[in-house]
């Protein structure tokens, strides 16, 4: 300020106006350079300076023609407004600035988690390039699901795991100033799955939504790759389980059908077989059939679970489906099933046969079971629109509506039962199965007072019209 004046006052003499007008750029200048405050001062000088150097009477600070007052004034107002207006566009523009470094930082930080390496920890790749994208001193990204803390940048974090822990159960953010480290929770769709923790990081509260949200699509991307390799390694169980099957039974049928065919061929000539030989020979061959049943059914309930069976569908009277499957426990002596004979009147059924009466028979030895040995086991079926449902009624102690969807899922056993009554949790599970890809369904029925009350629903078969 003092250059300019010595400049316009005494090297180049001007007249007022032309000193005005630079005292006005000197003070632009200083609003470009440092700020409105600065700028403030240098209008306040400017104006004294031209006051006392360039308005008469000159070398003292009043002004002799009133109309130069207004000029003063004039002055001053445009030199203030000007240095707002100068200082406000450098804001803006350091704004600007600073949200286009901060878009290109997360672009920078959304592409590096797109490329992360599935087969190294995903939360270690994600807390590194955090510290090296948004240029953090140190990074700790706590994953709640695992219970892991991962850690990135050049500083440590120290005890940063358990103030994470408490971010993620309070759900709200802190800070530490005196350190510059802050923390903040996670949460995706409403719910805390992690807490990140931050030193020397400098974002808007924007920026550091958006980064948070980032991470939060990057640790279910990490729930999701495990969902996924879990459900391929069960898959390729499955898959191995059920060829490991097959190869079972086929080693099984081998010799059971050898024993059938000598026990048959025995019984054929029983007239010269004393009593108790004969009575041995057709306890032989009922085993027999019923062992390769159970080797059957062992195959089929593994080609279900790993999704391999394809139904061949034909039209079914429900009685002969439900008498077949009766007949392989009346075979062993339990005569405890009764109602077969009110379903003569139900219309035919649209189902795999062999299936069909896999699930009812897994159903019925459920019921018995379950059921006390002097109970009865009932049969009965209703027509319900386009399905048939067919009734499995026990005299049980019945099931808790807390456990009524339970039951159905693989291996799930009731911890009153679980050490009583045998099984391995799959036959009620592998009942629904098959109903299910019939296009039917399996429950238990609402409001049994006593026992269960099982409902297998299959769908009717419909003739075509001509």
């Amino acid at each position: 300020m003092a250059a300019v004046t010595v400049a316009c006052a005494r090297i180049l003499p001007v007249n007022a106006a032309t000193a005005g007008f630079f005292f006005l750029l000197l003070t632009l200048a200083v609003a470009t350079v440092w700020g409105l405050a600065e700028a403030v001062i240098a209008a306040v000088v400017a104006m004294l300076c031209y006051n006392f150097f360039f308005l008469p009477p000159l070398g003292r600070f009043t002004i002799a023609d009133p109309q130069n007052w207004v000029a003063l004034f004039t002055f001053l107002v445009t030199a203030l407004v000007a240095s707002h207006l100068s200082d406000r566009a450098k804001k803006q523009t350091l704004e600007a600035k600073r949200h286009q470094t901060e878009t290109e930082q997360l672009y920078a930080l959304s592409r590096a988690i797109l490329l992360t390496d599935t087969t190294q920890p995903i939360g270690s790749q994600v807390a590194q390039h955090i510290a090296r994208i948004i240029a953090a001193d140190a990074v700790a990204l706590f994953d709640s699901n695992s219970g892991l803390t991962f850690h990135g940048g050049v500083d440590e974090l120290p005890n940063v795991e358990q103030a994470l822990r408490q971010v993620v159960i309070q759900g709200a953010p802190r800070s530490d100033p005196p350190t510059s480290v802050a923390a903040w929770p996670i949460a995706l769709g409403g719910r805390p799955i992690g807490a990140l923790a931050a030193k020397g990081i400098h974002l808007s509260d924007g920026a550091v939504q958006a980064l948070l949200n980032l991470v939060a699509i990057a640790l279910e991307r990490v729930r999701t790759e495990e969902a996924t390799n879990k459900a391929e390694v069960a898959r390729q169980s499955e898959e191995f389980k059920s060829t490991l099957l097959d190869a079972i039974a086929h080693d099984f049928k081998t010799p059971l059908t050898s024993i059938k065919a000598a026990s048959t061929s025995l019984l054929a000539d029983g007239d010269t077989l004393r009593a108790e030989h004969r009575e041995m020979l057709a306890i032989i061959d009922e085993e027999t059939d019923r062992m390769s049943l159970l080797v059957t059914e062992a195959v089929k309930m593994s080609q279900i679970d790993a999704g391999k069976v394809k139904l061949e569908r034909t039209a079914v009277d429900v009685e002969s489906l439900v008498k077949s499957a009766v007949s392989s426990f009346s075979s062993r002596g339990d005569e405890r099933i009764q109602g077969t004979d009110s379903l003569k009147e139900m219309p035919k059924v649209l189902v795999d046969t062999e299936m069909a009466s896999l699930a009812l028979r897994q159903l019925i030895d459920n019921a018995l079971k379950y059921s006390p040995p002097p109970s009865v086991i009932f049969l009965r079926a209703d027509s319900e629109a386009d399905r048939v449902v067919i009734r499995i009624i026990d005299q049980g102690t019945g099931i808790p509506e807390r456990d009524r969807e339970k039951i159905f899922e693989k291996f799930f056993r009731r911890a009153s039962v679980r050490d009583k009554v045998p099984g391995s949790g799959l036959g009620l599970h592998i009942a629904r199965e098959i109903a299910r890809a019939h296009g039917g369904d399996l429950w238990v029925e609402e409001g049994s007072k006593t026992g269960a009350r099982f409902c297998l629903a299959l769908p009717r078969f419909v003739e075509a019209k001509a």
